[in-house]
């Protein structure tokens, strides 16, 4: 197979907006590091066999009825003729790893559904969903509707399948139809649009590389990393399959005779090198007259905020990447950096692949956590809460990153189920984890960070679009809590905190150079397989990541202008809101009592009630002087403490708030200003104090009992996004605020 593979590449065809970096080809030493590479990735799963396979098949070939049942039932019932009814088609399409050849035992599939211009979105997230609801094979069936791609998912007969929906704007969809010729595109929604998108990347994408089979197993292996590594997730700010495809990808066109073991490691090479954030291409981008938005800063100010720009092949241009954030790009700097110099080893016989394919051990990564708890009375409603919860956790990340004082906010892919106690209380729950890097200030002796309106806007989102969408049940609720890494056994089983042993990781902060291998030109298996110093590699690599950008003339403003925004944004100080709710302020606890108590993870405390509206006015009294006694904190009206012009999460755009937007206020850090529930029923200070540990815990409880007497309380300009105002049927309670003081 690798004498036809190198057959294939002459005469050698140019592949790319650049030159390759090296054709040479593979020697035999590739092809042994290439088979031990294979065998290092069977362990995992990666390789379905023919009857999973078939399997698969027999499950698309069901769905794809379903499909054409419920396209010709919805024409029924719109009073279309039985005789073109009849006729007007459906299809399912596949896209993604299970089209591009590269899934992996039990992934799903991405596939979408094409119908004929009778039937609507509403259709499909209406009728089409209540078809699943029926079927016996159908599990687990939610829909996101308001991603950026609207999707319904489920499993059919143990395969998971992610369903998106495409409306052309033909009376029939027959089955032989090709979705590569872009007049398809005429006339169409941005969401369908975005939906055959899918198809139409992936089979680009495949026309693009040198050599299928190398791409694959290649591709394979890089996919199998990043999992393992916790950075494969789009949704979270990481890169779904398709931008590690178009990776994968570039770095076959730039050594387009290479075999998978080779590729894997100048992947690596290329893209810890990288200077981001030129975008990554995979061929120039198309002109067209359907002037349909592609990715193009000169044009679109928001595209000026990418940071990590990967843009897909087929027209129009989308960058895949909109969701990467700084903190992401950087724990996925560090991770290509590290395989880098875990490669290298292998290809110099100092290690194995296994040692590529080591976890990362995120529980013992980072000092500080947060923790984000999202729960529900029903299985149903829990499936339809965490599909939510989970595509908004990036808005919480960027919030968190613009904290002055924090330089990475990392989130583990993999949510974990609450344990016996809090679902107990709390229904159906599950939990994410944030590692979190506080940065370092000089000359100070400590700091006091306050994180109450960061995790405040999150909250205000999730459920003004959970209200907005109408999937906002009683029950529904979010936590968030600051956790030491000392205290996570509260929350996580022993397995799965366990130490093993240290691996070495380079440092974010670390210079890249030193980060380099430092191989010389003597090396059989220095960069270019021709003996050429890695030197040379890095500045070729530096024209090439400068001739992808001047070749499309694309990043040229962009550079200047998120340079000079990154500037402002840096200067903008960041100073915590007051986390004080008039009327619903709560004592704070003995300021001086040490933190060395019990994490508090459940949802509201024993006794925990919701009073009626004639006790508001008792409550106020109460807590007003409650605060004024324990703490001494002056009360202040929220409308005063809410910035004037917060910072939007949702929007593409940045607004940091400056000083004179936010009121300043001292924090009393760690040593505890934890807030007890303003419902609490005259609970005694002992079990408040167990309650209260260092992780202080905000929370937003959902219930309508007060709603006429506080709605005027939180208007929708005091929100992080003024488009929408706050569920009318629900308030937000702040039982305590999320402070720390980190010592120097």
């Amino acid at each position: 197979s690798h004498s036809t593979s190198r057959l294939q590449n002459q005469p050698q065809r140019h592949y790319g907006i650049t030159s390759p970096i090296s054709l040479a080809p593979p020697k035999d030493i590739d092809c042994i590091h290439t088979q031990k590479l294979v065998e290092a990735m069977k362990p995992f799963g990666v390789f379905e066999d023919e009857d999973e396979l078939n399997h698969r098949l027999v499950v698309l070939g069901k769905l794809n009825n379903l499909v054409k049942e419920w396209i010709l039932e919805l024409g029924e019932s719109k009073n279309l003729p039985p005789s073109a009814a009849a006729n007007v088609g459906g299809k399912i399409f596949t896209f993604g790893s299970y089209r591009l050849g590269v899934h992996t035992k039990g992934a799903d599939i991405d596939a979408v559904c094409v119908a004929p211009r009778h039937v609507e979105r509403s259709d499909f997230f209406q009728s089409f969903f209540e078809k699943l609801k029926h079927q016996e094979e159908i599990k687990n069936l939610r829909a996101v509707e308001d991603a950026y791609v609207p999707v319904v998912k489920f499993e059919f007969d143990g395969i998971e399948i992610d369903l998106v929906f495409a409306r052309l704007s033909m009376q029939t969809v027959s089955d032989n139809l090709d979705l590569g010729d872009d007049s398809r595109l005429r006339s169409l929604d941005i969401r369908c649009i975005r939906s055959l998108n899918g198809c139409r990347v992936t089979d680009e994408i495949l026309h693009l590389v040198p050599n299928k089979e190398n791409f694959r197993l290649t591709l394979r292996a890089i996919k199998l990393w990043a999992k393992r590594r916790g950075i494969y997730s789009n949704m979270l700010g990481f890169l779904g399959g398709v931008s590690w495809a178009m990776l994968v990808a570039r770095t076959c066109q730039l050594y387009p005779n290479a075999l998978a073991s080779t590729l894997v490691n100048k992947f690596f090479l290329v893209f810890s090198k990288w200077e981001w954030p030129n975008p990554v291409l995979l061929k120039q981008p198309e002109e067209s007259n359907l002037n349909l938005p592609v990715w193009d800063p000169r044009v679109n100010p928001s595209d000026r905020y990418h940071v990590m720009p990967i843009i897909t092949p087929a027209y129009p241009q989308q960058n895949s990447t909109y969701n990467v954030s700084t903190s992401t790009r950087a724990v996925m700097i560090e991770e290509f950096k590290h395989g880098l110099v875990v490669t290298n080893e292998i290809l110099q016989g100092k290690s194995d692949w296994p040692k590529l394919f080591e976890p990362l051990n995120f529980f013992q990564k980072y000092k500080h956590y947060i923790v984000l708890t999202a729960s529900a009375f029903t299985e149903d409603h829990h499936l339809e809460w965490i599909g939510l919860v989970e595509s908004k956790i990036r808005v919480l990340v960027g919030n968190l990153e613009r904290n002055e004082f924090i330089t990475i906010a990392h989130v583990k892919p993999q949510s974990f189920p609450g344990n016996q106690e809090l679902s107990k209380q709390s229904g159906y729950v599950s939990m994410w984890f944030l590692g979190i890097v506080f940065r370092k200030v000089e000359n100070a002796e400590s700091v006091n960070i306050d994180l109450t309106y960061v995790i405040q806007s999150f909250t205000d989102t999730v459920y003004r679009q959970a209200n907005n969408l109408n999937v906002l049940k009683e029950g529904m609720k979010i936590e968030a809590a600051h956790v030491k890494r000392k205290h996570l056994h509260y929350f996580l089983p022993a397995e799965t905190l366990q130490k093993r042993k240290k691996q070495s990781m380079p440092d974010i902060s670390q210079n890249a150079s030193g980060l380099q291998c430092k191989r010389t030109s003597s090396d059989g298996s220095c960069l270019d397989s021709s003996r050429d110093t890695d030197s040379r590699t890095t500045s070729l690599l530096n024209k090439i990541t400068k001739l992808d950008t001047s070749t499309a003339e694309i990043e040229r403003n962009a550079v200047y202008q998120r340079s000079n925004s990154a500037n402002n944004r840096e200067k903008a100080p960041h100073v915590p809101v007051p986390s004080v709710s008039k009327g619903l302020s709560v004592p704070v606890i003995d300021s001086k009592m040490e933190t060395t108590v019990a994490i508090r993870t459940s949802g509201p405390p024993t006794g925990c009630t919701i009073p009626g509206p004639n006790a508001v006015s008792q409550l106020r009294a109460h807590f007003v002087q409650g605060q004024h006694e324990l703490s001494g904190t002056p009360i202040m009206d929220f409308k005063n403490a809410a910035p004037k012009r917060p910072y939007s999460p949702t929007s593409k755009g940045s607004h940091s708030p400056t000083s004179e937007e936010y009121p300043k206020k001292t924090v009393d850090g760690e040593k505890l200003t934890g807030q007890d529930s303003a419902f609490k029923d005259g609970g005694n200070l002992e079990d408040v104090r167990r309650r209260a540990a260092e992780n202080v815990i905000f929370e937003v409880v959902l219930f309508s009992g007060l709603t006429e007497k506080l709605n005027g309380l939180l208007s929708s300009k005091e929100l992080p996004d003024s488009s929408s105002p706050v569920p009318t049927n629900s308030i937000r309670i702040i039982k305590r605020s999320i402070k720390l003081t980190l010592n120097g």
